[in-house]
This record gives C-alpha cells, structure tokens and sequence, in this order.
C-alpha cells in the first residue's frame, strides 16, 4: 500500500468510535483486504493486537478460550483487545460472551473478519445490546477523492430537496466514470495497472474460496462455487431466480441457495430484496443481486476499457454502473441521518425501479442510466410509481443518476443528476 493509500480518510470512522464507546463489544466484518486491520490498529493505537491467521494464537485461543482472553485484557484499562481474523475461532464467541457478561465495560473487545463470528443464533441473541455489527466495504469514490460523506439519502428524504443543496458535481467524462468501474475499490489494488489489478482480483477470489470460504462452512466442490461467482458476476445487476441459475450451473437448488448465502455473507455480494408494496399479486418476488466491487466483477469478465466502445459491448457498461452506483449508495447508508433500507421492485408489467429506498413515510426511487443525455421518458416508471402506483401513498423522490454533467428537475420531486453527485458536498 502507498503512503497515499495508507491515509485515505474512511467514513466508518464516526460510527466505529461511536460504536466502541456504546458496546462491549464491536464486530467489524467485511471483504479480505478492504482495511480492516488497518483502519482499528490506527483507531485504536493503545489496544493490544492478536490475529487468529497466526497459528499458534488461534492454538491457544482453541484450547482456553476463556482464560486466554481474561488473560489478554488484564492491564488493558480502557484500551480493547483487538481480534483480527475473529472468524477462524469456533469457540469465541461463546468466551467472548462469558467475559462481557461478567464484565459490564464499554468496549472491551474490536473484532475484525471476513465473516461475522457471531453466526450463532443463541450467542448473537444473547448478546444483543452489548454488541454492535458494523461492515467495511470496499473505498467509495468520496473516500477516494478524500471528500465528505455523501448526504444524497438525507438530501431526498427531505419535505423539499433543493438542487441548490447539491454542489455543483466536478466534470466527469463517460471513460473517467468507465476508469473508476473498472478500478474497484480495494486499496491496495486499484492503482496497479490494469492487467496486473484484474491478474490479482481474480487471484483474490481463488484466495476466498480456497481459505475464507472454509471458515463459514466445508464445501464439498469449490470449483462449482468457483464457477458460480463467474455468473453472478455476468448477472450483476441482475434479478435472480434460482431454479435457473442451478440449470446452467448443473448444481442443485439447495447447494446454488447455500453457495448465494456464503457470499453474501463474505460481502462478495450484495442482494437487494424485492421491495412489496402488499397491494396485490402483481409484483415481482424474486431478488437483485450486487457484486459489491465493480473491479471485481469487470476482472472476472476480463473487461477492458476497449470492452465498452460503441462497435464492441456498450450496453455490458449498464448492469455495471447500476451495481457501482447501489454501491456507493450502501457505503454512505450508515452515516446517513435515519435507518434506511435497500430494496428493488418491478411489477409483472415490466414497469421497475432499479434502487428503492425505504425511509419509512419516504421513499426514493432511483434509475441509473448509463448515458450523458436524460429526458422526460426516463422518469416514466418513478412517475407512475408516485402518482398511480404502490407509492401514491407515500412522499416519493425520483432520481435518475446519468453520465451528464447537469443538475436538472423534472418536476414532482423528480431529478436527474450525474453520477458524479454520489461524492459531491451536500447541505441538508
């Protein structure tokens, strides 16, 4: 990692502080090398550092969990003992909740791993006001580019959004936006050139499989897993059923449903359920599925910058962007000022909304479009949806993102704005 790279700011910050002076215990998952590590052991200089890929610790924690851990947060003070690779420990979580229970301090302990160690039912109930869950995910673009949070949910929940609120977005042209889908967001990563980037993307995703996947559960063939995530990576974006995906697969339902579930919970995806309005039969049940790094996905497709030109592939872009912008959506989500939820929803007549979210008597719809001009027939659906649709019921927000470089209204609480808003200042 460069010395740049070492101190781009990540917005978790707040919550994570927030998190360890409110919780006894603070659970930080997320993807393998999205800086995990780095971000607590530069948070929380004063704790004192274990990590379980370290054979001999993970030995030791196995044997005596308890009493290793009671050990190892004697003298600590007000300082935690922090876990990296938690997941690797089958009996942690329960000493973890054995030492807490008897021990009423804030912050006692910071785990960090690619999956959540609590997976439990009885632990992780057990625990519930004691411990808090947050995830890393890969860089957005605004921790990138070193700007504030992005405030766009705050901006469109509002009783009246204002396009003046929104900073006017820096110029953005279509092959600077094709140059950030095709980085990703992994620090150590997304400045390498391009076939080196892809080379070791792709080699990142042999990794998983080959260790992390072993941590949630014993697979029995990881070359058909394998050869899942190369579909859901050509499915990005897309609303996926099952009993298909198991026909091209040749694998069964239960283990395509089993092998879906490991990579959500590794956030290699990302699924959007099918928002419900509860008005009748005619809406779609069925999905949306994310891969949560744009690099990722365009590694495993071997795309290419060439891939997008106009005589080649340019509506492969579309799936893509959508995927990039929920995305930088789901990044910004916990540092928003409400709980919002993600969704999708399309009806049996084809009429659908790419992101929908939930913010209770609010809604905000949002359309991406992967081109620089934008028009009336864009804002269809949102319409329909506000006016006549499941939303009339509710205070509606459409946002079409686009590859322009304009702010626009198209009345009714209907906007169009450039991709390019997602790490803009915003005054809410």
């Amino acid at each position: 990692m460069t010395d740049a790279e070492d101190y781009l700011p990540r917005h978790l910050v707040a919550e994570l502080e927030d998190a360890i002076a409110t919780a006894r215990v603070v659970n930080l998952i997320g993807p393998r090398q999205v800086g995990k590590t780095t971000l607590v052991r530069d948070l929380f200089g004063n704790g004192r550092f274990i990590t379980l890929d370290d054979a001999a610790v993970l030995a030791a924690i196995e044997a005596d969990p308890e009493g290793q851990l009671t050990s190892l947060i004697e003298n600590l003070d007000a300082a935690p003992l922090i876990i990296d690779e938690a997941q690797r420990s089958k009996k942690l979580a329960l000493a973890i909740k054995k030492v807490v229970d008897a021990n009423r301090r804030k912050g006692q302990f910071v785990l960090t791993g690619s999956s959540n160690v609590f997976t439990t039912t009885d632990v992780a109930d057990s625990l519930a006001g004691r411990m808090r869950t947050l995830k890393l995910w890969p860089l957005s673009v605004a921790e990138i580019k070193r700007a504030p949070v992005n405030r766009l949910m705050d901006w469109a929940m509002q009783n009246d959004p204002k396009l003046q609120q929104i900073a006017d977005p820096a110029p953005v042209s279509r092959s600077d936006y094709i140059a950030l889908v095709l980085q990703g967001g992994f620090p150590e990563t997304r400045e390498l050139p391009l076939r080196s980037r892809q080379r070791q993307y792709r080699d990142y995703i042999d990794a998983v499989v080959e260790r992390d996947v072993a941590d949630i559960t014993p697979v029995r063939r990881p070359d058909a897993l394998r050869i899942l995530i190369d579909h859901m990576a050509a499915r990005s974006a897309q609303e996926i059923n099952v009993s298909e995906l198991s026909k091209l697969t040749k694998l069964q339902r239960s283990t395509v449903e089993q092998y879906l579930d490991i990579l959500l919970r590794l956030s290699m995806l990302t699924k959007l359920g099918a928002w419900t309005s509860g008005e009748g039969k005619r809406e779609i049940k069925n999905p949306k599925y994310h891969f949560a790094d744009s690099g990722i996905a365009c590694a495993l497709r071997r795309f290419t910058e060439a891939t997008f030109t106009i005589d080649n592939n340019p509506q492969a872009l579309g799936g893509l962007l959508e995927s990039f912008v929920l995305n930088e959506i789901q990044r910004a989500i916990p540092m928003q000022d409400a709980d919002y939820r993600l969704y999708h929803w399309r009806s049996a007549d084809q009429r659908e909304i790419d992101i929908l979210i939930d913010g209770g008597s609010h809604l905000v719809c949002v359309e991406v479009k992967a081109s620089a001009s934008v028009g009336s027939e864009d804002f269809k659906h949102l319409k329909w949806f506000s006016k006549d649709g499941p939303g009339r019921s509710r205070t509606c927000t459409g946002i079409v993102f686009y590859l322009g470089q304009e702010k626009l209204t198209f009345g009714g609480r209907n906007f169009a704005l450039p991709v390019s808003a997602l790490w803009s200042a915003i005054n809410v």
